[in-house]
């Protein structure tokens, strides 16, 4: 398997595109585990669903033993290892945004989850079929990340993870409406 040198920024994609990545893609690169989500992008039914729920587990299993704090540090770093990911790994599949690139959708069902907690499962769920329906239909401010970072490269890379967050603002906005 050969990949363009995605630290050039001319650098072009892939001549032909990974429009299913497999096991093996998975583990050809750092990028690609991370960006994949360990593997929940390789789902071949909704891997941003799979991906969210991925996050969800990790979330529920790391919480004790992060703090508030410990919680911002992890989804700053894994922003910004997500960024240098989504960028290498679109580039190496030859897609501006695969669906199965999930890290986006991990980072921000992060934030959700962080700045609702506690929440009990009903919370979580609630949270979980909001983000899902903000990150799949793509309005308002959503469209207008993904449809004004499209591409290859950094910029490229900043858009698949800037949707997501939009979902995650639009997310937490109908959660504190909700509350209020």
């Amino acid at each position: 398997m050969s990949f363009s040198d995605a630290s050039s920024p001319n650098a072009q994609p892939v001549q032909t595109p990974v429009l299913r990545p497999t096991l093996s893609f998975l583990v050809a690169h750092p990028a690609h585990f991370i960006a994949l989500g360990a593997g929940a992008g390789l789902s071949r039914l909704a891997p941003g669903t799979a991906g969210t729920l991925w996050a969800w587990v990790a979330f529920l299993v790391l919480d004790p033993f992060l703090s508030t704090q410990g919680w911002g540090v992890l989804i700053g770093l894994a922003t910004l290892a997500g960024w240098w990911a989504c960028t290498v790994t679109a580039r190496h599949m030859g897609v501006a945004d695969s669906g199965h690139i999930v890290w986006d959708e991990a980072v921000a069902f992060w934030l959700v989850l962080w700045l609702v907690m506690p929440a009990g499962f009903m919370g979580q769920l609630v949270a979980f079929a909001l983000f899902r329906l903000f990150d799949a239909v793509k309005v308002g401010p959503m469209a207008w990340a993904d449809q004004t970072f499209k591409g290859f490269g950094p910029r490229g890379g900043f858009g698949i993870l800037l949707d997501d967050f939009a979902a995650a603002f639009c997310t937490l906005l109908v959660i504190a409406l909700w509350r209020y």
